[in-house]
């Protein structure tokens, strides 16, 4: 099987839209990779799984998931028929019964947010130059912070089902210098996924940063589809 064979499907968490993935679709289109990302409504958990099965029935072939940080969630609980591989930018992973919220406030570091009148959690516009993104520039942080979306308590305040990564191999790539998901939490989940964790001195956002970690770990998990 060849590298072209395999669709990389790329979901973004909160705060965040497809735009956070330019850099590496840029690099894996370059690879000649099939790639593209999914728009995630942000409303609720089930509504987030949806709109990720709907992008991945537009692929072809393999797939390989890609989640970063809420979206870890959500790639999960994706219909497993085709899906061979995740990978887990500085992701959130739930255990089955689970809750986001559980593992995301596992530890008091995590920032303390909360939701407004309309139920929807917004960043503070500052947050993202002390915890979102604080290695990049002021230009990015500036597009990150005008283009973010609001996530619904309704993603983070319900139990997931059995979680995929029980089944299929799991790649996580862990951002020391995260400080919206602490690189304890991370390593605490990523363990018990029994993930293959690839260990960068980057923030919680690299796929803005530092695309080129995020890239190889996509193309660690995409060689394994291959090479099965």
């Amino acid at each position: 099987m060849a590298i072209q064979d395999v669709s990389v499907v790329l979901a973004h968490g909160a705060w965040a839209d497809g735009s956070s993935w330019a850099r590496v679709i840029t690099a894996l289109k370059a690879l000649s990779v099939k790639v593209s990302a999914a728009p995630l409504p942000l409303t609720s958990l089930a509504d987030d799984v949806a709109a990720l099965n709907r992008s991945l029935d537009r692929t072809q072939g393999p797939i390989v998931l890609a989640g970063h940080a809420y979206a870890g969630a959500v790639i999960a609980l994706a219909r497993p028929e085709r899906v061979k591989a995740l990978v887990y930018v500085t992701a959130l992973a739930p255990d089955e019964g689970e809750k986001v919220a559980d593992v995301f406030y596992r530890l008091e570091q995590a920032p303390k947010l909360a939701p407004d009148n309309n139920g929807l959690i917004w960043l503070p516009d500052g947050a993202f130059a002390t915890a979102f993104a604080q290695h990049a520039s002021a230009e990015d942080r500036a597009v990150l912070t005008a283009v973010q979306r609001p996530i619904s308590v309704n993603c983070i305040t319900v139990p997931v089902g059995r979680p995929l990564w029980k089944d299929i191999p799991s790649w996580f790539l862990l951002a020391e210098d995260d400080r919206m998901i602490v690189p304890e939490t991370q390593r605490y989940m990523a363990a018990r996924m029994k993930a293959k964790i690839k260990t960068h001195a980057v923030d919680h956002t690299p796929s803005v940063t530092a695309p080129g970690a995020v890239v190889d770990i996509i193309r660690d998990a995409i060689r394994s589809v291959t090479s099965n």
